[in-house]
């Protein structure tokens, strides 16, 4: 069973950065589309931005884009949520997601229900 573990969230004012990371044990890594997601008190889990099996197809939501990038590292197995001029608006528990894809697979999957596996989520609170 793979190990998944969230890490880089935390308390900032607006206008900071942030970089969220999902590492995923096993060998497997290179063979996932992934996304992020996130929920914020009160309201359904939102796709925030979307990769990719290798890495060159993206999504992002309208609220978040040209501030925050998505990547994975297969080398590293980890996957990131560069995070910059944050908002409060922005605060919420960030969850990464990911699904194996077949080989040459380019499609990105913005619904949580595309996604089986789960992290256990970081909290990021923006104040402003």
């Amino acid at each position: 069973q793979v190990q998944v573990v969230e890490s880089g969230g935390g308390l900032v004012q607006t206008g900071d950065s942030l970089r969220l990371s999902c590492t995923i044990s096993g060998r497997a890594f290179p063979n996932y589309a992934m996304a992020w997601f996130r929920q914020a008190p009160g309201q359904g889990r939102d796709a925030v931005a979307a990769i990719s099996r290798g890495g060159g197809n993206t999504y992002y939501a309208d609220s978040v884009t040209g501030r925050f990038t998505i990547s994975k590292d297969d080398a590293k197995n980890t996957m990131y949520l560069q995070m910059n001029n944050l908002k409060p608006e922005d605060t919420a528990v960030y969850y990464c997601a990911f699904r194996m894809v077949s080989p040459f697979d380019g499609s990105v999957f913005k619904t949580d229900v595309n996604y089986p596996n789960w992290g256990q989520g970081t909290q990021v609170t923006v104040s402003s």
